[in-house]
């Protein structure tokens, strides 16, 4: 269980995000609003990659107490990731696996799943946006977190990813990890209902 409690977000004077309340169970949840209401704000400040007022707890695991312990079961992907030009994507996928005990077998499973090593060999500069986003959606389900956060996970995947992506979600639902995702696009796994969320006047809210 994922909670939140008196969250705030500010940048400067600006108020970007606050929840007062908010729990997050089992299954899927999708983030909408409209573009700059914070959902990217909301997704970090729960991976804790950016500083915030409030407390943020899953499983029982407090963000601010045990950080080390709490970032273990948060996975995070950015709309359009950044990563060192001159690493390989076996250079991050290796450190990934191994920061993350993950099991080589099923590392192996998600290359193969995104067809991404016919590249991942080449120094991660000559990407196209696609090739990037791919590795990064591997990079995200490396691992055994209690929640991966995928912040507009279908912006630039080819349409035949998307299924693929689909497919994974699946299976590691079925294994017992949860998500939160923000996409503009149509979001839809008739398999696995989702809960959807509004992102509006600085604050959140369920539709």
């Amino acid at each position: 269980m994922l909670i939140l409690h008196h969250v705030k977000k500010e940048y400067g004077s600006n108020l970007i995000i606050q929840v007062d309340q908010l729990q997050f169970d089992s299954g899927l949840y999708w983030i909408k609003g409209n573009n700059g209401s914070g959902k990217s704000t909301l997704l970090k400040v729960i991976a804790g990659m950016i500083p915030f007022e409030g407390d943020i707890v899953v499983d029982g695991i407090d963000l601010r107490k045990q950080s080390v312990e709490y970032r273990r079961l948060i996975h995070y992907i950015e709309a359009e990731p950044l990563y060192p030009p001159f690493l390989t994507g076996i250079d991050l996928i290796a450190f990934f696996t191994q920061v993350r005990k993950a099991k080589k077998d099923e590392v192996d499973f998600l290359v193969q799943k995104f067809n991404i090593s016919s590249f991942i060999t080449q120094p991660i500069g000559t990407y196209s946006s696609g090739m990037v986003k791919k590795l990064s959606l591997v990079l995200a389900f490396i691992g055994h977190p209690a929640y991966i956060l995928l912040d507009e996970p279908l912006v630039t995947i080819d349409k035949e990813t998307v299924p693929l992506l689909y497919e994974v979600i699946e299976l590691y639902t079925a294994k017992g990890i949860h998500f939160l995702f923000t996409s503009h696009q149509a979001f839809d796994i008739p398999s696995l209902p989702h809960r959807e969320l509004l992102v509006e006047n600085h604050t959140i809210c369920y539709l």
